[in-house]
């Protein structure tokens, strides 16, 4: 089935069941406007044989980065912006496939040395180690408003810069999903409180967008199905979430899970610990981290449902969509690796490499210390320097360098992020 044809609500048709999962790039000039790397990057993304591709985060507000090399559409381009952004959705649809741009609002997921104090549904610290971000400001209702309206341009831009549709980032923590969970939304006034009140910035975002682009324009989401923290957004107002954007027009929902906080995303515990959800694991699925919930969720939903995370085997992706737990099937980190690895499934390969497997963040002599979840926890994070660095190498390069260290990848990508920032014009 991977290879048929799938037409969304909109009226628009994926050329096969495959999409690259969004990835973040941190390839963007100091200013946040698209360089040819990202565009050599997705030129090479779309020869790969993708239904679909997903961009990394494209920020609507530049002092709100996910992190440091975001591409930014906060204002009206000037045309030397706009033709940048239109070579990259030239270089990224070449090949037939649809390119869609993944537009958010970091929140308080913003690094402190971006913005030390970044706004946030409630003045709530992430609960990270470290000291690599800030104390969050809440929101008022006009900065409220100011983003919703933000998604909507972002996505009129994009669709004039030709890309064939956007996916509204309401997962992994940032700042729709921050409004989303109880954790992180304190708010006693319409933004908070009862699960309407908290979805109510996402709905409004998702329906502000779709009049910015149109009926025929493909609007996707991409939603947690928890948050798998104690007190936070739970699998059963996930599908209730789900069913509201279903009857908003949403034509494709992709589901995930988890924040920095508890990064299930990268099927890894995080601080706190795991919140159990009222989903029943399956043990023929473990290799797909999101499987389970969007087989429950399809029991009462039309909407068609994307799966991303861990899904490695052709027989896998195959019964996923044969069994119509999911429509499309995400693929990330081999894609890093790998640029053709799609095609490479289209031709039959039965399976894609784990490169993780072969990665370690310490030494022999220092494995021990992964017992403690802390340092399981960084360690997989500091691993996803190695995927960023070979994402970085292809786009200015075109190559990978696949006997590249974790310690060698993570002193550049660390060198790179300072350097960018310190490189940033100041604030209009």
């Amino acid at each position: 089935m991977i290879e048929l044809p799938l037409m969304l609500p909109c009226g628009a048709t994926l050329p096969n069941r495959l999409c690259k999962a969004a990835m973040t790039e941190g390839l963007a000039n100091p200013s946040g406007h698209a360089t040819p790397a990202l565009t050599r990057l997705y030129g090479l993304w779309s020869d790969g044989g993708a239904g679909l591709l997903l961009s990394g985060n494209v920020q609507i507000d530049a002092d709100h980065l996910e992190r440091p090399g975001n591409v930014i559409v906060d204002r009206e381009p000037d045309p030397q912006v706009m033709d940048a952004l239109k070579q990259w959705a030239s270089a990224g649809t070449r090949n037939g496939n649809h390119f869609w741009a993944q537009i958010s609002h970091a929140g308080r997921q913003c690094q402190k040395m971006v913005n030390p104090r970044p706004k946030a549904p409630s003045a709530v610290k992430l609960g990270l180690p470290g000291g690599q971000f800030g104390e969050p400001v809440a929101m008022s209702e006009g900065d409220i408003q100011t983003v919703i309206t933000g998604f909507a341009r972002c996505a009129r831009v994009l669709k004039d810069a030709g890309f064939t549709g956007v996916q509204v980032h309401a997962a992994h923590g940032y700042l729709l999903s921050q409004f989303l969970s109880p954790r992180s939304n304190q708010r006693s006034d319409q933004w908070g409180g009862t699960l309407e009140n908290r979805a109510r910035a996402l709905l409004e975002s998702v329906r502000a967008v779709r009049l910015a682009v149109g009926p025929d324009f493909p609007v996707g989401v991409k939603l947690n199905s928890a948050d798998f923290q104690r007190g936070g957004f739970d699998f059963d107002e996930s599908l209730q979430v789900a069913k509201w954007l279903e009857a908003e027009g949403v034509d494709l929902l992709e589901i995930s899970g988890g924040t920095y906080e508890q990064p299930r995303l990268l099927n890894v515990d995080g601080i706190e610990p795991v919140e159990s959800q009222s989903v029943k694991a399956s043990t023929r699925a473990r290799e797909a981290y999101f499987v389970d919930f969007a087989q429950a969720m399809r029991k009462e939903l039309t909407v068609p449902l994307m799966v991303t995370g861990g899904l490695r085997r052709l027989d896998a992706m195959e019964n996923a969509l044969e069994t119509g737990s999911a429509d499309v099937i995400g693929i990330g980190r081999p894609l890093c690796a790998m640029p053709d690895a799609i095609s490479q499934l289209l031709s039959g390969r039965e399976e894609l490499p784990r490169f993780e497997n072969h990665l370690s963040l310490l030494p022999r002599w220092l494995k021990f210390l992964e017992a403690i979840k802390l340092f399981k926890t960084l360690g997989t994070f500091a691993t996803q320097y190695w995927y960023y660095e070979q994402i970085s190498l292809l786009g200015h390069t075109g190559e990978i360098d696949p006997k590249l260290s974790v310690f060698k990848a993570t002193q550049r990508q660390m060198k790179s992020a300072t350097a960018w920032v310190a490189a940033r014009p100041p604030s209009p």
